[in-house]
């Protein structure tokens, strides 16, 4: 998955999904990560069609249960 800021990314705009803008609590998790990676149960919301040995743009809705990793 490449995840995007939202519906409003451009397609084949590589530079957008360098820092998307993610929920605030998911944001605020990877902030305070030491090694900057979280686990978490996360809702996506699809931003093409699934298609076959493609990688899918995603953009993350929402986080629950995050864990810091370290």
């Amino acid at each position: 998955m490449a995840i995007h800021s939202g519906p409003d990314y451009k397609k084949g705009d590589d530079q957008e999904n360098d820092s998307p803008e993610l929920p605030s609590n998911v944001e605020t998790a990877l902030s305070k990560s030491k090694y900057g990676s979280i686990f978490a149960d996360f809702e996506i919301c699809p931003l093409e069609p699934e298609e076959t040995g493609v990688m899918q743009t995603v953009c993350i809705e929402s986080g629950k249960n995050i864990v810091a990793v370290r």
